[in-house]
């Protein structure tokens, strides 16, 4: 092999401090000096040495620059004396030699060479000889020193070494003539004086030198050499014949000098061979040398004669002479090129370096999506997608919706064992204007979120700044051709690294910057689309680079010292060889492909701070060929620009993808790297094709370019590569999951990597895949997948599925490299405990356990509902389940037997759609996708369970099948490996048919067949698994497989069957169990137990004994059954005993169908469970029935009816209801009844239909509630529950086939990959499990503080629902009145004729409104009792009179009124002209406000215009369930109300503040009302949007014309586009003109604000219809979660309450709010004691106290809904919002205080939550206990009677009584009448 020219400096400066060689060290790689041009156009001095007096030769820059790249330091420049001073006189010099030798200098310098200066060869000049003789003359001698003197004066600002003779010994030739030891004084002397006139006018610079052979050294340096030299250069001579004196003679020298440096200035090699690298060799040990002190060598005599054939292929002809260098990549080349295609494709197994990181990436807008979320900016890809550039107009505006589903990526991400995930950030996100004022905190805490969720999960953040996506912002002001981008992006870059960098050690400053400079600037294909490859490309790469720089310098001067990360930058570049390999011209064209793609950035980074030499001279030789267009304009760096760039990168980030093939060519004159460069990229036809044009598979070329890279750019720097790109796209197909290509495509580029660094010694320390997930590709849209997950694009769930490369992927991961590891034998921990229980009681009938009804079931619905937070114990199991013949498939696959659940399903008509479970999930041949689940969910245990007839396929040991061994083995250790505990069922229902042939478990012989089955499982597998279960639901294989006959083995023998298997069953477990305990438990020290269903029963009537019994009795005969014998005392329970007999005896039976379990049994059965497992999915309630006695039945022995707990959500299996509570009640009961065992919840699901796919929102309610029960079991009750499980995945369910999934995983069973994708639930399921329960929150946190001085406390009434009094003193009908009027409009008939009376109650109210110590109270004037036909043509005098002594009442108590002018109970003489559809109405309503103010605006500050607008226009007008009723015109109508409402309310703002506010001094606002909204998915952007369309269209319909002016943009756009879309001409909402707009703008006081509960909202299509949901495109559900009110619509949710405030600080401006109203209502039996109202007020005032006190919204008051409980419009008086209690049964109509009373006194007390920890505050006072009330509300009628139920009751008995008197009457008189007759 040939010497290649870089391990020379490589050598040389290994021997300096590690080979990094800067500007302050001493070592010098020299080169030099310009030879003579070959045609003698120069003068020649002797020594063939460039005539500098002439121009530079063309070239020579380039030539410096290539020396410079190849890690040259030093470049000799010989001076001529003869030139410089023709004259002998240094004040006259030659001013052109003088320039000749500076331009020289400052080009070096440039490009970062240091000139070494010789003043003088050898011999004297003739012109000087002649005049002064030899050196023997003194007067040379002076005139020498005075030239020297000359030459600092003019050079020393440009020189820092030098050599005053380069070779003395000629010099001393020169003189031969003469006295030697004169001519050596003087020579000697004369350095001397040289070196003082240095020193002395350069005092601490610089170094000075003079040159002789290395044999002469000894006899020269009789002087002290430290006075004459600051270094020796030597010329030395070096025999390959005789290497062995090389060293010998360099430690001579550096003993003759007194320990000098040595240069070694020239070294002529003699006697060596093309291919020896002997001298290499030596000179490597020499510079090495601790004991030899080398300064730097010559490279270029060196090189010369060890390469001779070398020249270079691409360098100007005067260059030819000039260099002998060769190029790395023809050293490449030559090294790879020679290959044949068997040793290039030779496979490498084996594994990569300890430590290595594997890593997937994905770019910030190519998965984000939330394009506009958070207030981030537009980017130019934004504009790219939506201007429709992209393929079929696709955007990325959602994409992957990223930005959402962080724990989504995240959970992928560990299922994939990455230990890195490379990220972009968003630069628009952070800074949405590209610049450091703008910035977006949303943004921050996006990354911040998947920064920590990485972390957590043990996976190293990559963050990349800028990945392609400029702000738009900084575009529009030239992009990255602007300079001033750069302080941009190095602000952007400080604020990343400042808020990030303590937890990201990573960083990419950019990611394909080529890509950026070419695709965007130069063909204008990305955006920003700027077509300018002559120009704008190569200014926007400048750019590029000096960020980049900029951005590492402030890494390393402000960052690294405190979080020691790294900063590099990931460049991208393709591998290039020749297209024909024996034409020089192609090799050197494929050198400048890669120069123009990598070099372009690469060598200012990592070479010498400028763009390459090559590139630099092509452009230059293009300009000169084409100077009109110059079809490239290439930026220069200044000299501290390049020193800035160079060295900014701790590593160099690779992106690779494809190989070119690459021919010379000729470009003419256009611009393009292809033309500049004149080469030409071709594809081989061998290499594989994907869905992109530009890729193509080959493999090599990633090592290749990883050689090339380390030879061309690392020699000088030593960092390592990481490969932070590599990848390929599919096409977007049905068959996208099974990406055999790529798998094929990573094996090969994976390998190749491998190669690089085992082989070839390339320090590559990490490999990226380039796409951890499909996304938005660009100008290619969605249509290219590069991803290792599949994302289903056209779901707006964005689910996310594992391809097979993820598979492939993962396990190179898991093995580190393609050697799979033999792991050793996991043992699992042992969980050894004292297992020996003690015999307890047999339970009593009814048990004693009853105690938990007692305790739960008079609970109130309050009690039950409330949610606990709280955590499970640290080592709680969390985990999930499955069960064999559900999801492992492979049916008959190597050698599985049939089990009797095959033989089932085989039969047509089995299942629904004759489904099997032949293939199921396939987890026979897919563990690995199984256990990337588990990876991801993070569980600490998995159950699973054994097939039986997989391991003995006839059931039992003699047909043992190894294979079905080894995948459970496999998955067992495969389990241990991360930390999962297997949690082993034996037997789940699976018999082997072969067993079942023989009888199954109806025979004896049973027991010691699944003993023996049992046996080989403990021995085979128990050094691994500590947890077993025998059997899965025995009461299920007893009853359902032998009773009722549904499941295999379908016998149907309800009365004998169930009983004896059940036997059978507990003696097989009893058995097994005995086994373990005496054979292994020592050794292996687990525990064994047995999984039992338990179904909660809940008595019908708690209250009647006997259905108490029921109850216990059903649990007996379920639970009990098995549980008893096992857990208690070995027999069974003794109400099944006794049923079982009983019924048996009246059956004729000699003896009962139940068996019976001997003394010996019982003993051997009792104790054998180390745990409780159970199986719990829902609730029945249970009633008690005389069951039939014929035919004998298990069903009918234990005479109880079971029903549906209704109350509770249905799922998708009919009978099996979601009812939460029951669970917390079983394992209460499994407590009290077994003796405080541990439990296990072995199993507890539900079902979803099969339609529901990933978002599975039921499923996660169903979490919620049921683990939060089983929480309050745990911390409330002390029941040591241990551990909890749901299903893994959806697989074959039994008997409903696919028809419903129970998993947290999709399995897609049409396709037959089985594809699993993470549902929502599994994402839930994981935070629970990572928060190891629910945690108080935030949100449930209580703060304690108070509310601003003069805050308002009120309590608000409306007049139509108090006041009564309906046509008193001459009040006009409202529309209320009418309504109410009209059948079946209200609940009940009710309707407000009197109500509370309030009318007549002035001093009631008063006095209640005082005893809640309120400081305002609200109330609405009833426009139709003032002015009865709603113009003020009639003033009722008496309406007015009564307002007026309310008011005064009020101001009397020191309550100040605060008045809603309308309040819904519009005068119906005004509907009946079309009421607020008529736009007149905006007149009289104001003519009705001006009457009002001018009346009793004197006495009343606080008014409100309209109350709830929201209500009026579509509760109203729209559903029509409240006055007027109107229903018919619901996508019109509503808006027409609405936009009278707005303008009516601002006429009246503007009388006010221009008529009455200067005297009256109050203020006026208008009263919106709104839920807060949530996303049912809070992950799904699509229900985030759903989310806040509801808000705009409830709150912001009012708002925003009047805070912001106009219909907010959401309204205005979807209405006019679903209008438009429907064929109508304009919108269907109004339109304001700009000076109704102006006028209506602003038109408020304060934001009067009324607020009850949150809602979830998600996306509803409801195509064409024109109506105001379809318009606002959502539909709303609650959480289960969510406590209940009195409404249906009303759930308690204090959270949203907060937000929706600070919703209206943010939308609205920032305006003073006062809370007009909120509050809860009740329903049924009135509880003086409304602990729900008390807790609604405590949690929601306090919500807004934090909304005052931390999120510094401007709360002005709070209004409670309502004082009294009254007419609650359309429900009447069911539901009762009241503070106080009105008791309707009697006329007075008395208030009652209800608990709330003194709970809401006590906080206006306090004005806030005072401090407990600050000490008894005064302002707390005890609470008084409510009572039940003895009345109820509700009348019923009797004998067409309408009463009370106190007063029908009486009746009843009343009747009763004279029923049995009649009666009496009756038989008395029989009897007399006989006694008569007899007579």
């Amino acid at each position: 092999m040939r010497t290649l020219v870089w391990v020379v400096c490589l050598l040389c400066m290994s021997g300096v401090q590690g080979g990094a060689v800067k500007d302050d060290e001493d070592f010098m790689l020299l080169a030099g000096p310009l030879m003579e041009q070959e045609d003698g156009g120069s003068a020649c001095h002797g020594n063939d040495v460039f005539d500098y007096s002439s121009p530079m030769p063309p070239g020579s820059e380039q030539y410096f620059e290539y020396l410079q790249s190849k890690g040259v330091t030093h470049f000799k420049v010989p001076l001529s004396w003869a030139q410089l001073l023709p004259t002998r006189v240094p004040s006259k010099p030659h001013q052109a030699a003088v320039s000749c030798y500076r331009t020289l200098m400052k080009r070096l310098l440039e490009v970062g060479l240091q000139p070494l200066v010789i003043l003088h060869g050898s011999s004297v000049p003739e012109s000087l000889r002649s005049k002064y003789g030899g050196w023997e003359s003194q007067k040379l001698v002076e005139v020498f020193q005075q030239y020297a003197e000359f030459v600092f004066r003019e050079f020393a600002p440009s020189a820092q070494a030098w050599v005053t003779f380069s070779d003395l010994d000629e010099v001393l030739a020169d003189g031969q003539d003469g006295d030697t030891s004169t001519l050596l004084q003087n020579i000697l002397q004369l350095n001397k004086n040289i070196h003082q006139i240095y020193r002395l006018h350069f005092p601490g610079k610089g170094r000075l030198s003079f040159g002789l052979k290395a044999k002469n050294v000894e006899k020269l340096f009789d002087f002290e050499a430290s006075t004459l030299v600051d270094f020796l250069s030597v010329s030395i001579e070096y025999n390959c014949g005789s290497s062995t004196n090389f060293r010998q003679e360099l430690k001579r020298l550096q003993m003759s000098s007194g320990n000098l440096p040595i240069l070694i200035y020239k070294m002529n090699v003699h006697d060596c061979t093309d291919n020896q690298e002997q001298p290499l060799g030596d000179l490597l040990q020499i510079t090495q040398s601790r004991a030899l002190n080398i300064t730097g060598c010559d490279m270029k005599n060196l090189l010369g004669h060890l390469d001779m054939h070398d020249a270079p292929l691409r360098l100007d002809p005067h260059l030819t002479k000039m260099t002998r260098f060769r190029s790395s990549y023809e050293n490449i080349w030559e090294r790879f090129g020679a290959q044949v295609r068997a040793d290039r494709n030779l496979f490498l197994n084996d594994s990569f370096p300890s430590g290595f990181q594997w890593a997937t990436s994905s770019e910030s807008f190519k998965v984000e999506g939330g394009w506009t979320e958070g207030g981030k900016g537009e980017t130019i890809w934004d504009r790219f997608g939506h201007k429709g550039q992209a393929f079929a107009n696709q955007t990325a505006d959602l994409a992957c919706d990223s930005y959402n589903k962080i724990d989504y990526d995240v959970y992928l991400l560990r299922g994939l064992q990455v230990n890195t995930y490379q990220f972009s950030i968003s630069w628009a996100r952070i800074f949405p204007s590209g610049y450091s004022d703008s910035l977006s905190r949303k943004g921050i805490f996006y990354y911040e979120k998947l920064i920590d969720a990485l972390v957590d999960s043990g996976i190293q953040p990559v963050a990349t700044l800028y990945h392609w996506d400029l702000p738009q912002a900084l575009q529009d002001n030239g992009g990255w051709t602007n300079s001033s981008i750069v302080e941009a992006f190095k602000k952007y870059a400080d604020f990343c690294f400042g808020r990030f960098g303590n937890k990201v050690k990573t960083w990419n400053t950019f990611s394909s910057p080529w890509v950026v400079s070419h695709a965007g600037y130069g063909t204008g294909e990305h955006p920003p689309g700027v077509k300018d490859h002559a120009a704008s490309s190569y200014q926007a790469t400048h750019n590029i680079l000096k960020s980049h720089a900029e951005a590492w310098h402030i890494y390393n001067d402000n960052y690294r010292g405190t979080y020691g990360g790294k900063v590099g930058i990931a460049l991208n570049s393709d591998w290039a060889q020749p297209k024909d390999p024996s034409k020089p011209e192609d090799v050197a064209a494929a050198d400048r492909y890669l120069q123009f793609m990598l070099g372009w950035f690469a060598h200012p980074i990592f070479v010498d701070g400028d763009y390459p030499a090559e590139l630099k001279r092509q452009i230059e030789l293009k300009k000169k060929d084409c100077p009109v267009p110059t079809p490239a304009e290439l930026p220069t760096f200044t000299p501290e620009e390049r020193k800035r760039i160079l060295g900014t990168s701790d590593f160099f980030g690779l992106n690779h993808y494809t190989s070119r093939l690459v021919s010379n060519n000729k470009g003419g004159c256009k611009p393009g790297p292809d033309r500049v460069g004149d080469f030409q990229a071709h594809v081989d036809p061998s290499w594989s094709s994907t869905a992109s044009d530009w890729i193509f598979s080959a493999p090599q070329g990633l090592r290749l370019l990883l050689n090339y890279i380390s030879a061309e750019y690392l020699n000088n720097t030593k960092v390592p590569i990481y490969i932070t790109g590599n990848g390929m796209p599919t096409e977007y197909s049905a068959d996208t999951l099974n990406d055999t290509s790529r798998v094929q495509y990573l094996h090969g580029y994976i390998n190749e990597a491998l190669k690089a660094i085992v082989h070839d010694g390339v320090d590559v320390q990490r490999f990226t895949v380039q796409s951890f997930m499909d996304g938005f590709e660009g100008r290619h849209g969605y249509s290219q997948r590069f991803g290792l997950h599949y994302v289903n694009f056209e779901d707006a769930s964005r689910p996310r599925t594992p391809k097979q490369s993820a598979y492939f992927f993962s396990q190179i991961v898991e093995q580190n490299g393609f050697v799979a590891h033999i792991n050793e034998v996991v043992k699992g921990l042992k969980t050894m405990r004292d297992h020996k229980s003690t015999m307890l009681s047999p339970s009593e009938v009814p048990s004693t356990s009853k105690v938990v009804w007692e305790k739960f079931s008079l609970q109130s619905k309050f009690q039950r509902q409330m949610y606990h937070h709280g955590v499970f114990p640290k080592d709680f199991s969390w985990g999930v389940s499955s069960s064999a013949y559900q999801i492992e498939g492979g049916w008959d696959a190597d050698g599985k037997g049939p089990s009797v659940w095959d033989t089932f399903t085989q039969k047509p008509g089995s299942i629904p759609d004759n489904a099997n479970a032949n293939v199921a999930c396939d987890s026979y041949n897919r563990l690995d996708e199984d256990l990337y689940m588990l990876r991801g969910l993070k569980v600490k245990s998995y159950r699973f369970s054994l097939s039986w007839s997989r391991i003995f396929p006839d059931g039992r040991r003699t047909s043992l099948n190894q294979k079905g061994v080894d995948y459970y083995n496999k998955l067992i250790d495969g389990l241990l490996a991360f930390n999962i505990t297997p949690m082993v069922t034996l037997h789940h229902w699976d018999l082997p048919q072969a067993l079942q042939n023989f009888g199954g478990w109806e025979k004896t012989e049973m027991i010691d067949i699944f003993n023996d089955f049992c046996d080989f499982c403990f021995a085979t597998f128990g050094n691994r698994v500590k947890f077993w279960m025998t059997f899965n639901q025995p009461q299920k294989i007893a009853w359902l497989g032998y009773g009722l006959g549904q499941i295999p083995p379908n016998i149907k023998n309800p009365g004998i069957a169930p009983y004896k298997v059940a036997h059978k069953i507990i003696k097989a477990h009893a058995k097994a169990y005995h086994t373990y305990d005496d054979k292994y438990r020592k050794s292996q020290g687990g525990l064994i137990s047995i999984a039992l269903n338990a179904d909660w029963i809940e008595p019908k009537d708690v209250n009647v004994p006997r259905e108490v019994v029921a109850a216990d009795r059903a649990l007996q005969f379920q639970l009990g059954w098995f549980a008893h014998p096992i857990f208690k005392n070995g027999d069974y329970p003794e109400a099944m005993k006794l049923q079982v007999g009983v019924k048996s005896d009246l059956q004729g039976l000699s003896e009962s169908r139940l068996p019976s379990f001997t003394e010996e049994e019982k003993k051997f059965v009792r104790g054998t469970a180390d745990m409780f497992c159970m199986n719990h999915v829902t609730t029945k309630i249970a009633s008690h029935v005389t069951g039939r006695l014929s035919p004998a039945s298990y069903q009918y022995d234990s005479d109880f009816s079971e029903a549906e707990e209704s109350d509770s959500p249905a799922t998708a299996i009919q009978n099996q209801r979601a009812v939460a509570w029951g669970l917390r009640r079983i394992l209460n009961w499994i407590k009290e009844e077994y003796g405080d065992p541990e439990i296990y919840i072995t199993d507890n699901e539900v079902a979803t239909g099969a339609k529901t796919t990933w978002d599975d929102i039921d499923r996660v309610f169903f979490l919620k509630t049921y683990i939060d029960e089983a929480l309050k079991a745990y911390e409330l009750d002390g029941v040591r529950v241990k551990g909890y499980m749901t299903s893994l995945m959806d697989s074959f369910e039994w008997l409903n086939g696919y028809k419903v999934g129970f998993g947290l995983h999709h399995v897609d069973f049409a396709n037959p990959n089985r594809p699993r994708t993470p549902k929502y639930s599994a994402h839930f399921y994981h935070q629970v499990m990572k928060d190891n329960g629910f945690p108080i929150t935030e949100d449930e946190r209580m703060i304690h503080g108070r509310f601003r001085r003069g805050f308002m406390w009120s309590c608000a009434t409306a007049s139509y629902q108090i006041e009564g009094g309906w046509r008193a003193d001459g009040k006009g009908l409202s529309i209320w009145d009418k309504f109410a009027h009209t059948p079946l409009k209200v609940f009940n008939d009710d309707n407000g004729d009197v109500a509370c009376d309030s009318y007549n109650k002035i001093d009631e109210d008063v006095a209640i409104i005082k005893q809640l110590k309120l400081t305002h109270y609200r109330f609405s004037i009833s426009w139709s009792r003032v002015l009865p036909d709603g113009t003020t043509n009639h003033i009722n005098e008496a309406g007015l009179g009564y307002y007026d002594r309310l008011v005064k009442a009020l101001l009397a108590a020191n309550v100040k009124p605060h008045i809603t002018l309308f309040h819904w109970d519009l005068p119906q003489a005004l509907q009946d002209i079309g009421g607020w559809e008529n736009d007149t109405i905006i007149d009289k309503f104001r003519d009705y406000a001006d009457l009002i103010f001018s009346r009793l605006g004197n006495n009343v500050k606080h008014w409100i215009t309209i109350n709830e607008p929201y209500n009026i226009a579509m509760v109203g007008h729209g559903y029509g369930v409240a006055a007027p009723g109107i229903s018919f015109r619901p996508g019109t109508l509503p808006y027409i109300v609405g936009h009278n409402l707005i303008k009516a309310h601002a006429e009246v703002w503007h009388l006010y503040n221009d008529k009455y506010r200067a005297v009256q001094k109050g203020i006026i606002s208008i009263t919106i009302n709104s839920d807060w909204s949530e996303p049912r998915n809070p992950h799904k952007q699509e229900d985030i949007d759903a989310a806040r369309r509801v808000v705009q269209f409830y709150i912001g319909w009012f708002a925003h014309p009047i805070y912001n002016g106009d219909y907010n943009d959401v309204m205005k756009t979807v209405i006019r586009e679903r209008s438009l879309a429907a064929g109508l001409s304009k919108s269907r909402l109004p339109e304001f003109t700009p000076e109704e707009i102006k006028r209506i703008k602003g038109t408020y006081d304060y934001f009067g604000f009324n607020h009850y509960t949150t809602v979830l909202a998600f996306p509803v299509d409801f195509g064409n219809l024109q109506h105001y949901d379809a318009d606002r495109g959502a539909g709303t559900v609650v959480d289960r979660t969510w406590l209940d009110s009195g409404s249906a619509w009303l759930k308690v949710t204090p959270f949203g309450f907060r937000r929706i405030l600070n919703f209206i600080k943010e939308e609205y401006g920032h305006p003073p709010i006062i809370i007009t109203e909120n509050g809860i209502s009740e329903r049924g039996p009135t509880d003086l004691n409304d602990t729900l109202r008390t807790y609604y007020y405590e949690k929601y005032i306090n919500q807004a106290l934090k909304a005052y006190l931390i999120d510094d919204v401007d709360i002005r008051g709070y209004t409670a809904w309502t004082l009294m409980d009254n007419l609650e419009w359309a429900t009447g008086f069911s539901e009762r919002f009241g503070l106080f209690y009105v008791n309707r049964s009697d006329s007075k109509l008395p208030r009652v205080a209800k608990a709330s009373v003194s709970a809401f006194s006590t906080i206006i007390g306090c004005n806030g939550f005072p401090d407990p920890a600050a000490g008894p505050d005064d302002c707390l006072k005890p609470r008084p206990e409510g009572t039940i009330a003895p009345i109820t509300e509700s009348p019923v009628m009797f004998l067409g009677m309408r009463l009370s139920t106190e007063g029908a009751e009486t009746g009843l008995n009343a009747t009763f009584a004279l029923l049995i008197i009649a009666v009496i009457a009756a038989i008395c008189l029989s009897v007399g009448f006989c006694l008569i007759k007899k007579r």
